[in-house]
């Protein structure tokens, strides 16, 4: 089962003195890229009189998302708005894509998502040194805090903290790693019972409806985890603004 998450190489040529390769990774980014930018063209279109389900679906994402940066930012800070709905279509579209068999799930490479969380955590760690200057060491010394337990608080705090750059990514990658490679194994073993013989046949149909039952299971898995990244990402672009 550990296959559909190994990174292979797929196309190579060499440009002056670069070697360029093509990965199965790389292939998959692209095309998670070229999907997104394809739905939002194919449903913003300004002639229709009614709006299609797909359009309708889209606009409810955009205005969940509007929602969720007033709710946990500011109604004032919506220029972070892009950031946060550029992460959750590229994650919720490679984790949907990664449910079709035969492909290649982009979250599911360590890699990507804990440099997903790498890139959140350094931009917001950047924001807040730009906003707050040296005032920003304060968040890590929690107000009321007694001046004999500060020491120790400082350095829980900062590891607290610099845990962000990987927690994030961690909890995407294992999510996404254990459902898909959860039902890699079960579907070896519905597969052999469904071709053994006749009655094995009707035998494994009974597993097959629980089969069934976590595909529906990982693909709503797949909505949530991106959903939780991105709320995770609006708590930090918080604290970077506000420092609590």
């Amino acid at each position: 089962p550990l296959e559909q998450f190994e990174v292979v190489s797929l196309a190579s040529i060499n440009v002056l003195e670069y070697h360029l390769i093509l990965t199965n990774l790389g292939l998959f980014a692209i095309l998670l890229t070229v999907l997104s930018l394809g739905v939002h063209f194919l449903t913003y279109d300004q002639r229709l009189l009614m709006p299609t389900r797909w359009t309708l679906a889209m606009e409810s994402t955009y205005a969940s998302l509007v929602g969720l940066v007033k709710e946990q930012i500011g109604t004032s800070k919506e220029g972070y708005f892009p950031i946060v709905y550029s992460l959750f279509m590229f994650i919720i579209f490679s984790n949907l894509l990664g449910n079709v068999p035969y492909t290649f799930t982009v979250t599911t490479s360590a890699i990507t998502s804990i440099g997903l969380s790498f890139t959140v955590f350094l931009g917001v760690t950047i924001l807040a040194f730009w906003l707050h200057n040296i005032k920003f060491f304060s968040f890590f010394v929690p107000n009321g805090t007694p001046l004999v337990l500060v020491p120790m608080l400082v350095w829980i705090e900062l590891i607290s903290y610099l845990a962000r750059a990987f927690s994030l990514g961690v909890r995407l990658f294992s999510n996404m790693f254990s459902g898909h490679s959860l039902l890699a194994i079960l579907s070896g073993f519905l597969y052999t019972g469904l071709t053994s013989s006749v009655l094995m046949f009707f035998v494994t149909l009974v597993p097959m409806a629980l089969f069934v039952s976590l595909v529906a299971l990982e693909i709503a898995v797949s909505f949530i985890q991106a959903y939780v990244f991105t709320v995770l990402t609006c708590n930090y672009l918080k604290d970077a603004l506000y420092l609590h």
